[in-house]
């Protein structure tokens, strides 16, 4: 049992829970992350790399804007992670193409875009097949243009993950791992975790455990109707160097390798591969670029995105436990410089709480919500 009463629990050792661990400790407060383990369905270790702007915020343009705001702050982020820890996140700031295969597609796409630089103060470029050519010249034919967008961008996930475990520990924050959270209670201002036999106090609790959190969050007073959703992803073998901008189609790493994703697919719990998803993500891939036909395949995975109803994050303090938060979203890629800044200084009581978050509470969900 521990006596220690720390500032600051975060439950959940993913790209959520360390952004705001680093950001905690960087601030002087003693933190503490548990992390359930392998055991966990680690989303932070199946995902893209996608530092991702345009798009993000249809039908909550609040959320173009926050989204903006956090990619505006990578820059820095990315060299504040090499000079504390030594470990390159390889941020790409090339900008992003996404590809549209009909002229339906590209009316649909230009109607969602357009709210969102009004509202939200996201740039975008419409391009033709030509323009588009002219600027990613092995697209195929099938292709019939697409939007750009020069705010997106693109990392190493697992060199992120790593970054951050390194940074947040290197700056004071204990980790525990295989230590799955059994139960949480608040009384007196002071919050208990329990893991087996052992139990963890503390002064703020964050709950940023994933899928996990639809358990945790009613202990104390939280809403997260949060559920599963499969992604599957094709890895080609190293090739040389074509593809120098990120797209929602494909992604080539530093390393050479071409990275097909991604799928949707509502199956709960089930990480696997399918042959259909393969066949289908193979197909896409050399209808945008058609040099991949000869391409071997080299790896495939399938990953748990850790989704809200409407899909956009939830962010909020316990009226009934007040020093319990939640922070859950599917972008932590994007958002991770905004979770370490803004949002572990909200939950430590350094910022007031943004406007921006009254629009991510749980409140917009009915409480009958499935978790």
């Amino acid at each position: 049992m521990s006596t220690d009463v720390v500032d600051c629990l975060v439950i959940g050792g993913g790209l959520v829970g360390a952004s705001v661990a680093y950001g905690a400790a960087k601030s002087g407060a003693s933190t503490l992350l548990l992390d359930e383990g392998d055991a966990a369905v680690r989303a932070s270790r199946g995902n893209f790399g996608l530092v991702w702007v345009q798009g993000k915020g249809d039908g909550l343009p609040v959320y173009a804007a926050w989204t903006r705001q956090a990619r505006l702050m990578w820059t820095d982020f990315a060299a504040e992670l090499l000079a504390d820890t030594g470990v390159d996140v390889q941020l790409r700031e090339t900008g992003g193409y996404w590809f549209g295969f009909s002229d339906e597609e590209m009316e649909q796409r230009q109607a969602m875009l357009q709210p969102l630089w009004d509202q939200g103060g996201v740039p975008f470029q419409m391009l033709d097949y030509s323009d588009l050519k002219a600027r990613v010249p092995r697209i195929g034919p099938a292709v019939v243009g697409g939007s750009f967008c020069p705010l997106d961008a693109h990392v190493n996930p697992l060199r992120l993950l790593h970054a951050l475990h390194k940074g947040m520990t290197q700056a004071g924050t204990r980790l525990i791992n295989g230590a799955p959270v059994q139960d949480l209670a608040w009384d007196d201002g002071i919050f208990t975790a329990t893991v087996g036999t052992a139990t963890y106090r503390a002064r703020r609790v964050v709950l940023a455990a994933g899928l996990g959190n639809r358990k945790l969050a009613p202990m104390l007073g939280l809403h997260a109707p949060v559920v599963p959703n499969r992604g599957q992803i094709l890895v080609t073998e190293r090739l040389q160097p074509f593809l120098a901008s990120v797209t929602n189609k494909a992604r080539q790493t530093e390393e050479g390798s071409v990275q097909l994703g991604s799928t949707e697919e509502d199956v709960g719990y089930d990480d696997r591969t399918t042959l259909p998803a393969m066949k289908a993500l193979a197909r896409r891939g050399v209808q945008t670029f058609p040099l991949l036909a000869n391409a071997k395949l080299v790896r495939a995975w399938g990953a748990l995105r850790v989704m809200t109803p409407d899909g956009f994050p939830i962010y909020e303090e316990s009226a009934e436990c007040p020093g319990a938060f939640i922070v859950t979203c599917h972008s932590g890629v994007t958002l991770s410089a905004l979770h370490c800044k803004r949002i572990s200084a909200w939950i430590l009581g350094n910022e007031v709480n943004p406007d921006s978050t009254r629009a991510f509470s749980s409140g917009r969900f009915s409480k009958g919500e499935p978790a």
